[in-house]
């Protein structure tokens, strides 16, 4: 992709993350890439296109692969919590807000695959892990998809209430939350 591609790119999908797709116009996108409408159009068939074009693109998307899960020691609480830290590293309120200007009905069909993805990835590796530790002997055989909901849920829940509220909502540290959260749900299945 050339610079001037690049430019309107990045400008569409700030825009987008700041206002929303609907409320991102094709001027708005142009004037933040300092082109001119004409150049946009030239480059790109329509808004749609230039965010399908972002969404393609690594640095727009959240880098969440099962490779940064495989750092395990075998131990429950630090497990879950270092799975719970790698997510919230690469899940920033930046991207949080990105994906929720994707889920525009006009985009939505075409977004939600990329948007699904990391839930997905995050859910299957943590049920892979629960299974593996079950195997090693350390966890007793539960309904693993439910309890990978719940470390993802509560995950999730925080990320998106600091993405939306930050400290206006709750002053718990990110580091904290992880811990205290960690440690109620061990101690809650090793009494299933």
């Amino acid at each position: 992709m050339d610079e001037t591609s690049q430019k309107i790119v990045d400008a569409a999908m700030s825009l987008i993350r700041d206002k929303g797709y609907v409320a991102t116009t094709t001027k708005d996108i142009a004037r933040a890439a300092g082109v001119n409408e004409c150049t946009l159009f030239r480059k790109f068939k329509d808004k749609k296109d230039i965010v399908l074009n972002g969404v393609s693109q690594e640095k727009w998307r959240a880098n969440i692969t099962p490779d940064i899960f495989k750092n395990v020691k075998w131990e429950l609480e630090q497990d879950l919590e270092m799975f719970m830290t790698e997510y919230m590293k690469r899940i920033t309120p930046d991207f949080v807000n990105l994906s929720i200007g994707l889920r525009a009905p006009q985009l939505y069909e075409d977004t939600s695959s990329m948007i699904l993805k990391v839930p997905k990835t995050f859910l299957t590796a943590l049920i892979e892990y629960f299974e593996k530790m079950e195997e090693k002997g350390k966890l007793l055989h539960l309904d693993f998809e439910c309890l990978a909901m719940t470390v993802f849920t509560s995950t999730f829940g925080y990320t998106f209430l600091k993405a939306s509220f930050d400290k206006s909502l709750s002053a718990v540290e990110q580091e904290e939350f992880i811990r205290q959260s960690v440690r109620v749900f061990c101690k809650g299945i090793q009494h299933l």
